[in-house]
């Protein structure tokens, strides 16, 4: 039971839409670390500026840029690991579909005078009754 169990959740896991649900939560995610970076590091700054509510040193300023190239780098290295992990969930889905799907050896045949279908073992057509080859 355990294993059906087990069973049912991994093709409920390894399904195409759960798997870009998950992804787009977690690239979300991290696309809004940009967004909380751009508006707290560049645009805040640049708004008490014009207005004079604050100064900045140079330093500061610095600070900002580089806070904000951090999080656009960590962003692209997330999606990287997700490409990467997505490619290697697709490749081991992809070997257990191909094992799966082995072709069959076929158990009937199509008699040649009737067309009706047969056993493959028939030497005599059951429905027109015609010796087989």
């Amino acid at each position: 039971m355990l294993k059906k169990l087990l069973d049912e959740f991994k093709s409920f896991a390894l399904r195409g839409n759960v798997m870009d649900m998950a992804v787009g939560v977690i690239v979300g995610g991290a696309f809004s670390n940009i967004v909380t970076s751009l508006t707290d590091n560049i645009l805040t700054p640049i708004l008490n500026f014009l207005t004079g509510a604050e100064m900045y040193s140079l330093a500061q300023v610095k600070s900002f840029g580089s806070s904000f190239v951090s999080s656009i780098v960590n962003f692209i290295i997330m999606a990287f690991i997700l490409f990467c992990l997505l490619k290697a969930v697709n490749k081991l889905v992809a070997l257990g579909v191909k094992k799966d799907e082995e072709p069959k050896a076929p158990t009937t045949k199509i008699c040649p005078y009737c067309k009706s279908e047969i056993s493959i073992e028939a030497t005599r057509c059951p429905h027109c009754t015609s010796e087989l080859n």
